[in-house]
């Protein structure tokens, strides 16, 4: 067992593409600084702030963003993803491109723009063998933007960025990723990507709280991007209280318009201080190792994998059926008996991460075969 994760034995955890277990230098991390504010308040504020700094630089890190002042902290996905889609100046007519089978948060918002006349053009990804391609062919004149998740999170399709950042930037279309299914596990380089928005939420592969994520807006469209929210924290002048007239701040602190959530920065820049030391390129050669060990074990027990087999359209997440299984049922029983999952996708979903023993996935398939065979979760 990897000593930052103490986890207990009974617990086979492979649910990371949900919310991920904290390392123990995170836990050590909010416990410090509950310690502190219960026995000093706010006295260190300063030195909060340094750790807002670091956080802001390992973020900008991982993601290849040109400076940390790139980076806004916001709450959620959800939040950084409404903060684009209400920003831009839309037009009567304009359209979205997106895939049918995204996570609700990357759907709904751009479904709620409808009432502005603008329409959101999905692709099946269960009809498409090359969904690069017929991503491209739904675009038209009127294509504003592209959003999509970077890795799908139901059976766990890692798309050609690249490929797509290129289309967009050659055809002047918004290019928007939703990374919270790749960032700590596979490299991310804006340079190559291409994308104009990136966000994400520190809770899954990141191994940080939930509550906290991040927000990239390519500075060139910073200006032009409607802001919605405002307050103390958004402004040039922060800080300067008595000042009557303000702008918005220049920086990505634009985006963030009050107190920020100090408790979640501590977190966070603990949990990813461990992703960086290790290395990404170690992480993902770990986690591909464990998704191939995975397929090999559901194979062997002639389960179905709806997951990708090509290694190289595959990120951390392996989903499979049972064929003939109720997969709510047998989602419970695998819960009860300690293995943490998810029920995504049409099957049951594992995602482990870096650190994730190989006894854990041979123990989690064994299980799973142990509970179908006794016919428990059948119809």
């Amino acid at each position: 067992m990897h000593p930052e994760f103490p986890l207990f034995p009974d617990i086979l955890y492979l649910n990371h593409a949900a919310v991920a277990p904290w390392p123990r230098r995170t836990v050590a991390a909010v416990a410090r600084f509950a310690q502190e504010s219960g026995t000093r308040g706010a006295a260190d504020y300063s030195r909060w702030i340094g750790t807002e700094t670091r956080l802001r630089e390992r973020l900008a890190d991982l993601i290849g963003a040109p400076s940390p002042t790139d980076i806004a902290l916001v709450k959620n996905t959800s939040e950084g993803l409404s903060i684009i889609a209400y920003g831009i100046d839309w037009k009567p007519g304009d359209n979205v491109i997106g895939i049918a089978q995204e996570f609700p948060s990357n759907r709904i918002v751009w479904e709620s723009l409808n009432d502005r006349g603008v329409a959101y053009r999905r692709l099946d990804l269960d009809a498409s063998s090359a969904p690069e391609a017929d991503l491209m062919a739904l675009c038209d004149e009127r294509t504003r933007l592209i959003a999509l998740s970077s890795v799908q999170y139901a059976r766990g399709l890692w798309l050609d960025l690249e490929r797509l950042g290129d289309f967009c930037r050659g055809r002047g279309i918004l290019f928007c990723v939703d990374a919270i299914q790749s960032l700590g596990v596979i490299p991310f380089d804006l340079a190559r990507t291409k994308a104009d928005f990136v966000v994400a939420d520190g809770h899954k592969w990141m191994l940080g709280p939930e509550g906290l994520g991040l927000l990239y807006v390519n500075p060139r469209l910073r200006p032009g991007l409607r802001l919605s929210q405002y307050g103390w924290h958004m402004v040039e002048h922060r800080g300067d209280f008595d000042r009557v007239d303000w702008t918005p701040a220049a920086d990505a602190k634009r985006f963030e318009c009050g107190s920020p959530n100090t408790l979640g920065v501590h977190a966070l820049d603990a949990s990813l201080s461990l992703l960086l030391e290790t290395g990404i390129d170690h992480i993902r050669a770990a986690v591909a190792e464990r998704t191939q060990r995975l397929i090999e074990l559901i194979d062997g027990r002639g389960f179905e994998l709806l997951s990708p087999r090509d290694p190289e359209r595959r990120a951390g997440i392996v989903t499979f059926r049972v064929p003939g299984a109720d997969h709510r049922t047998l989602h419970q029983a695998l819960t009860d008996r300690g293995v943490i999952c998810a029920r995504r996708g049409g099957g049951i979903r594992f995602s482990p991460h870096f650190y994730t023993p190989h006894s854990i996935l041979e123990r989690a398939v064994r299980i799973t075969a142990k509970i179908t065979e006794s016919k428990f979760a059948w119809k």
